[in-house]
Order: C-alpha cells, then sequence, then structure tokens
C-alpha cells in the first residue's frame, strides 16, 4: 500500500502546476489551499484533465476553484430546501400520527400502532427504541422536549420530531401502518411505493450537503421511477431507459419538484440558475454543458419549474 505523505502549500502548487494547471497568483492559491484543503480542490479536477491525469491545456487555477465554489453554492442552496422538505416532513408525520395514536409517547410509541408484517418487526423494534433513547437523551439536554418533560412528564411527538435526524423520519414512514403511509403520501399526490423511495434519497442527499462532500456529480445507490416530468422534458431514452433524471442529481430535483410548494421550488430554481450563470461567465476551457451533463441536467433543466405539479405523477 502507498503511503500518502504530507505535503507543504509549496509542494502542492508544484504538483498542480506539473499537471499542467496554470497559476498565475500563487499567493492567491496557496491561500485558497491551506483554507479550502487540497483534497477537497483536487476532487474537482476531473471535467478539467486529459486520461492522463494532466490537465487540459489552459485550464487555470481559479476555473478550477470556481467549480469548486460552484458546487458549494449548490450546496447551500439544495441543503436550504431539504431543510424545508425534512422540517415539512415531521410535521406532517407528527400530526397525523398524534391525531390518530395520541400525543403522549406511551400512546403514540406502541408497537400495535405501526405495521404488523412479519419482515417488518426488526426494524420496527429497532426504530421504537431508537426514537425512546432520544427521548432519554434529548429530554434533558434539548430546551424544548426538555420543557415538556419538566411541565408536563411527557414529549408529544411533534416535539420529539425536531430532534429525530431525517434518516429515522425515512424508516419510520417504512413501518407505519399501510393506510396511515397512504394518508401521508397523499398530501404531497405522490404513491407511498413512490414516497418510500424518495425518503431515503431525500436523507441522504441531506447529509451528504451537511457534511459538505462533492454535490453536483452524486450519484444515487438506487434510481426513481419514470415521472411525467421525464416525459414533459423529452429526455431522451437509451435501451428504454431515460438517460438523464434518474440516480443523478436532477433525479434529486424531479423530486423536490413533486414535494415543494410550487413557488418554493421556483425560487430553488431561479436560485440555481444564477450560480449556474456565474459558472458559465468563469468557465474557459470546458463548457457549461459538461457540468450540466455530469448533473444529469437536461439542457431545458428549467422548463421545469414551468410544468404545474400533477397529482398524476405516472407516465
Amino acid at each position: 500500500m502507498i503511503e500518502k505523505k504530507f505535503k507543504t502549500l509549496d509542494e502542492q502548487i508544484d504538483i498542480l502546476k506539473n499537471k499542467g494547471l496554470k497559476i498565475s497568483d500563487v499567493r492567491y492559491a496557496k491561500e485558497v489551499l491551506l483554507r479550502e484543503n487540497y483534497f477537497f480542490i483536487n476532487g474537482y479536477r476531473h471535467l478539467f484533465v486529459n486520461k492522463d491525469r494532466t490537465f487540459k491545456q489552459g485550464t487555470t487555477f481559479e476555473e478550477l476553484y470556481s467549480l469548486f465554489l460552484f458546487d458549494r453554492a449548490l450546496r447551500n442552496i439544495i441543503f436550504k430546501y431539504l431543510l424545508v422538505i425534512e422540517n415539512n416532513l415531521k410535521s406532517i408525520f407528527s400530526y397525523q400520527l398524534s391525531k390518530k395514536y395520541g400525543y403522549k409517547e406511551k400512546d403514540y410509541l406502541k408497537n400495535n400502532n405501526f405495521t404488523t408484517a412479519p419482515e417488518k418487526q426488526a426494524q420496527l423494534n429497532d426504530l421504537l427504541r431508537k426514537m425512546k433513547r432520544q427521548i432519554r437523551v434529548n429530554g434533558s439536554q434539548h430546551t424544548a422536549t426538555q420543557h415538556y418533560a419538566s411541565n408536563y412528564g411527557y414529549i408529544p411527538l411533534w416535539i420529539l420530531v425536531k430532534v429525530l435526524s431525517f434518516g429515522i423520519i425515512s424508516e419510520l414512514f417504512q413501518v407505519l401502518k399501510p393506510e396511515d403511509q397512504k394518508e401521508i403520501a397523499s398530501i404531497f399526490g405522490i404513491e407511498v411505493d413512490t414516497l418510500i423511495v424518495y425518503l431515503p434519497i431525500l436523507a441522504n442527499y441531506r447529509n451528504l450537503c451537511a457534511h459538505e462532500d462533492i454535490l453536483y456529480e452524486n450519484r444515487t445507490q438506487k434510481s426513481i421511477d419514470d415521472t411525467v416530468y421525464h416525459k414533459l422534458l423529452k429526455i431522451p431514452k437509451e435501451e428504454d431507459e431515460y438517460v438523464k433524471g434518474k440516480y443523478d442529481l436532477f433525479a434529486l430535483i424531479i423530486i423536490m419538484k413533486q414535494i415543494l410548494k410550487q413557488d418554493e421550488f421556483k425560487n430553488m430554481s431561479f436560485e440555481i440558475e444564477n450560480i449556474i450563470n456565474t459558472l458559465n461567465y468563469n468557465l474557459n476551457t470546458i463548457k457549461i454543458d459538461t457540468v450540466l451533463d455530469r448533473m444529469g441536467f437536461p439542457l431545458n433543466w428549467k422548463d421545469l419549474s414551468k410544468i404545474e405539479r400533477s397529482i398524476d405523477k405516472s407516465e
């Protein structure tokens, strides 16, 4: 196994120069590398390099850094609206379940409030343990849970959901009774099986954004089903499979289209368009279409915000 050794800023600059990257302002480049980390900057080189891993002729440090900054801005935008979705889901879950099963944990955490499917019982028991642990841990550490625990002797579900992770909320939906799943999914005009696929994808992207991983070229482990939006945008197919919007970033955008309110989605699209325009201005060696392709965005991606939401998401 080859050992990776520490490299000084000067050595990092030399490595980039030897690979063909143009660095006109060394002091500026050093400052960026110190603040941002060579490893993460280098993670954005793929669109700018040849097969021999040298940079394409004319590629500048500023151009490479512009893609890094674009992805950061994109991450911030997506994260902001994922938090909106997370809050909406938690609010809807807590309302629907509290209305039906009660608002005290001794009531809403009963096993018989959830699915009776044998293959789901291990997952259900594990999930209930996680939720009860959150009550124990946050009962004294979180302001809202502490208030209810101290003053009322219980923590209502609409307070508990605030300290539950998106991942737990995703799991919770999977173990609900079918009628409860259907009622929640109907609020978004989405089929239950579709929402079961969407929630882990949303949770994974939420965590990716929170930990500042590379976003623009991320791929999901599971593709989403075809939607009416794939058809309306006339996304091309290969071997009867849409080539974009299935397991790339645009797939996430399609999911968010179906869950966010129309005005929220339009605002998000406008913000994304602005940072794409900024990146386009800063690119010289490659075209913006190359970046969009890596994101899974069709050239007419902006038309998605103009399409009115449809209750029937099937093709």
